[in-house]
C-alpha cells in the first residue's frame, strides 16, 4: 500500500468533515492528487466518504435543520442527475474556478463586514434560493466533491446553532454521496477498489469523524464559525489558484 500516509490523511480529514469540520472533506482529493489522477482519487474516496456519512448520519441524527433538508437534499439529487449529463461536456477548470469564486466572494462578504465592524444579521430561509444552490451543490459535488462552498453560501448566512449547522452539513452530503454511487459506477471510478486498503481508511475515517464531532462540541461557537469560515476562504483560494494554474500551463 504506496503512500499509505496520504491515504489516511485523506480519510482522516473527510471523517473530521463528517463530524462536523465542514468543507474540510474537499480538500482529501486534492491531497491524493499529488499522486494520483483526480478523478481516480475522487472515486477511491467515494466509498470513504459513505462510510464516513454513516458514522455522521448517527452522530447527528438529532441535530439538524428539517427545513434545509427538505429542500438541499431534492436539490442535490437533481444536481447530481443534471452532472451525470453535463459533467463530461463541462471544463473542469472552469468549474473549479467558478466553485473556488462562490466560496471567495462569501469570504470577501464576510471580511468587509468584520471591518465596518457590523454585526452579522441572520439571513431568512428561502426555499428557492436553497433549491438554487444546492442544485449548485451537487453538480460540484460529482464532479469533483467540491459542494461545501455552495451550500455554505446558502446556509452559512442564516446563522444556524453550530451543531444544527454541522448536522445539516453531513445529512445533505450523506444524501448526495448516495446519489454519485450509481454514476460513479457506471463510469467505472469504481472498478479496481484495494479492500485492504478501503478498510484501513474506512476504520480511519470512523475514528476521524468522532474526533470531529468531539471537537465541534468542544469549540465555541464563534471560534467554530471562524474555523470553517477560514477553511472555506483557505479552499477557495486553492481552487481558484489550482484552475489559474491549469489555464496558464
Amino acid at each position: 500500500m504506496d503512500h499509505f500516509l496520504l491515504f489516511a490523511l485523506a480519510a482522516l480529514i473527510v471523517g473530521a468533515s463528517k463530524g462536523g469540520l465542514a468543507s474540510a472533506a474537499s480538500l482529501a482529493v486534492p491531497i491524493l492528487s499529488l499522486w494520483m489522477d483526480p478523478l481516480h482519487a475522487a472515486g477511491v474516496l467515494l466509498p470513504i466518504y459513505i462510510v464516513s456519512d454513516v458514522v455522521g448520519v448517527w452522530l447527528y441524527r438529532r441535530e439538524y435543520s428539517s427545513r434545509n433538508l427538505a429542500v438541499l437534499i431534492p436539490a442535490g439529487l437533481v444536481g447530481v442527475i443534471l452532472a451525470t449529463f453535463v459533467a463530461p461536456h463541462l471544463s473542469v477548470t472552469l468549474t473549479t474556478f467558478f466553485v473556488g469564486l462562490i466560496g471567495f466572494v462569501y469570504s470577501v462578504q464576510v471580511a468587509l463586514r468584520m471591518l465596518r465592524n457590523a454585526p452579522p444579521v441572520p439571513q431568512p430561509f428561502d426555499a428557492r434560493r436553497g433549491a438554487f444552490w444546492g442544485v449548485l451543490a451537487g453538480i460540484t459535488s460529482f464532479i469533483s466533491h467540491n459542494g461545501a462552498p455552495p451550500f455554505q453560501f446558502f446556509v452559512l448566512p442564516q446563522r444556524l446553532p453550530k451543531m444544527e449547522f454541522a448536522g445539516t452539513t453531513t445529512i445533505t452530503f450523506a444524501a448526495i454521496n448516495l446519489f454519485k454511487l450509481p454514476s460513479y459506477a457506471s463510469v467505472g471510478l469504481l472498478s479496481g477498489l484495494d479492500l485492504r486498503l478501503f478498510l484501513a481508511m474506512a476504520v480511519v475515517a470512523m475514528v476521524g469523524a468522532v474526533l470531529g464531532r468531539r471537537l465541534s462540541q468542544w469549540l465555541p461557537d464563534h471560534v467554530y464559525r471562524a474555523l470553517i469560515e477560514v477553511i472555506l476562504f483557505v479552499l477557495s483560494l486553492y481552487l481558484m489558484g489550482e484552475a489559474l494554474i491549469a489555464w496558464l500551463a
